[in-house]
């Protein structure tokens, strides 16, 4: 890939994978403690287990997490990392999303420090004229992928959220993650079912998501420990470029890990929150849909 073909594709990642959408206009926290207990295995129901696995995620607490958020698009791939930690039972977390780098080896975007709240995401280094010590803010219902993806991470709850919906699963086996011995599920989920399962913070961006993406199914591949708590998740989301009306597949891995970790996470005062505009043709096609760029 020439430096061209590379620059041309570090803006579709920014279009597509941070700023999809940005500007556009429960009963799953119920019975925590039965929810740890009886956990299936290869003899178990695989979907009421998937059904399962976020509430058990709220008896863990917290943990930290790492993602990768894999685009296809143009026979270009790109990938889009991040890491931090996230306390399940407040929903809020934050995560430092790292852009790929140019052909040179250094990075063209510093990395963006995202804050994952109720109904909220946070950006800081957001680019696109909003001043380096400037938050922006953007309501995740707003959002036609409900934050699935527009954030190039996938909020780590969310993603347990629309396990809610599993509609087939299967029990592939037991492996290893990360040294840890987990059982291997494998199956499909629909966001509509999600949605109306979900937990109240998570339910009105889940419908966003069911009517925003290609497809509202979403197939995935889940790994959980022993006590049932997500290792790795791997889900597969499609939406559609609005100006080629061509298919953008995105593959979102999420890993758990170290449960019970310390988070410390403080919102933005609204002194801190940018008010003004976000720049053309620097990650947003204002309002349509960013894969265009």
């Amino acid at each position: 890939m020439d430096r061209r073909q590379h620059r041309r594709a570090g803006r579709t990642v920014v279009a597509v994978g941070i700023m999809i959408g940005l500007g556009a206009g429960a009963t799953g926290c119920s019975g925590l403690g039965a929810a740890a207990e009886g956990v299936s295995g290869a003899g178990g129901d695989p979907v009421v287990t998937l059904h399962r696995a976020a509430d058990i995620l709220r008896v863990a607490g917290t943990s930290k997490a790492t993602t990768s958020m894999e685009m296809a698009t143009g026979g270009t791939r790109v990938t889009i990392r991040g890491k931090g930690v996230y306390d399940y039972r407040h929903l809020i977390g934050r995560l430092t999303v790292v852009l790929p780098e140019d052909p040179a080896g250094t990075s063209e975007h510093r990395p963006i420090t995202e804050l994952l709240a109720p109904g909220a995401l946070f950006m800081k280094n957001r680019g696109a004229g909003v001043p380096a010590d400037k938050w922006v803010r953007v309501e995740t219902a707003s959002l036609s992928d409900g934050n699935l993806v527009t954030g190039g991470a996938t909020d780590p709850y969310a993603a347990a959220e629309v396990l809610r919906g599993t509609r087939t699963a299967s029990y592939v086996g037991e492996t290893e993650v990360a040294g840890t011995p987990v059982r291997h599920y494998r199956g499909t989920a629909d966001l509509t079912s999600a949605a109306s399962s979900a937990s109240a913070d998570n339910k009105a961006a889940l419908r966003a998501a069911a009517k925003g993406f290609a497809t509202a199914e979403v197939p995935f591949d889940a790994y959980l420990d022993e006590q049932g708590r997500i290792r790795k998740l791997r889900q597969r989301f499609s939406f559609v470029n609005g100006r080629e009306k061509t298919a953008v597949a995105v593959a979102s891995t999420t890993l758990l890990y170290d449960f019970g970790a310390p988070v410390d996470v403080r919102l933005p005062r609204p002194q801190d929150i940018y008010a003004g505009r976000i720049a053309e043709g620097e990650g947003r096609n204002g309002g349509g849909n960013p894969a265009a760029h």
